[in-house]
């Protein structure tokens, strides 16, 4: 069996487990137009006084922490094979006057490799995870389409916003996890569940916090993320919009010395990468740095 089958069969097999899983709560049925955006959240450099220690109870993100996660999404072809691998690298990179961590995601559609990206996050010192910018490269394969969609906080009006609070509260006003206006990226979120029971591939959870996210723009819909104590993001889930992506955690792991080292040059190519196809933003930041 090639690679590409093999990928195929696993992300299928991922899609069917969806529909055994509903059973355990979505929360992905309700459609409807997104609600107002929120106002920006006050940011303050000086409430960060470790920014890179993140052990937020809901995402915590030691370096070497990988998910796997597998599903489906349409990405104009209908619903089709999708896997995205988050990885938290060791690298450090300063943005916006504090530092913040290097974190590595690639978004795989039906085995071929469509985005590879950089976020940057940073936890401030009531618990909040917070992101900071990010640089996503678009891909189609082996063929760069380049990156557009760059964003750095405090760079031509664009501000990080809040991820995940530390102390979340089911009925606290909505929120913004970033906004870059510049592109037209505006991130809002409010918390819509907590101490609820999700599964996924890798098992069933309680105390799960239950996060809905959308955009300024209607047809990207909702995405309702449910994450684990202890464990981070465990299941996204559709409501309306054109792509549909669903998700499931197939796989937490933390990596070896040896995986990690490269994560950390993998991530250190794209850094170097960004200063010619994330301009104008990204050349105004200093160059990551391994912890």
């Amino acid at each position: 069996m090639s690679r590409a089958t093999y990928l195929t069969a696993r992300y299928l097999a991922a899609a069917s487990a969806m529909v055994a899983l509903a059973a355990c709560g979505s929360g992905s049925t309700a459609k409807g137009p997104n609600p107002e955006i929120p106002p920006q959240i006050a940011y303050d450099a000086a409430t960060f006084s470790k920014p890179t220690v993140i052990d937020n109870r809901y995402y915590p993100m030691a370096p070497g922490t990988q998910w796997t996660f597998e599903g489906t999404a349409n990405r104009g072809t209908g619903q089709m094979p999708h896997q995205v691998i988050i990885t938290v690298s060791d690298l450090v990179k300063d943005i916006h006057g504090i530092a913040t961590t290097v974190v590595w995601e690639r978004d795989v559609n039906e085995g071929v490799l469509a985005e590879t990206e950089l976020a940057f996050f940073a936890q401030d010192d009531h618990g909040n995870l917070w992101n900071f910018g990010e640089y996503p490269e678009e891909w189609n394969g082996k063929k760069f389409k380049g990156a557009p969609s760059t964003w750095i906080s405090g760079q031509r009006g664009a501000q990080g916003g809040v991820h995940v609070y530390g102390n979340p509260t089911v009925g606290s006003p909505s929120y913004r996890e970033g906004t870059a206006p510049k592109i037209g990226f505006l991130d809002a979120a409010r918390v819509e569940g907590a101490d609820q029971q999700r599964c996924a591939l890798v098992g069933c959870f309680s105390n799960v916090l239950v996060i809905d996210e959308w955009s300024s723009k209607a047809e990207d819909g909702h995405q309702i993320k449910s994450y684990a104590p202890g464990l981070g993001m465990l299941r996204v889930d559709p409501r309306g919009g054109d792509e549909e992506e669903s998700l499931l955690l197939v796989k937490h792991e933390t990596l070896s010395p040896k995986e990690l080292s490269a994560v950390r040059d993998a991530a250190m190519r794209l850094d170097q990468r960004a200063y010619k196809y994330g301009r104008p933003d990204y050349p105004t930041t200093s160059p990551a740095q391994p912890r």
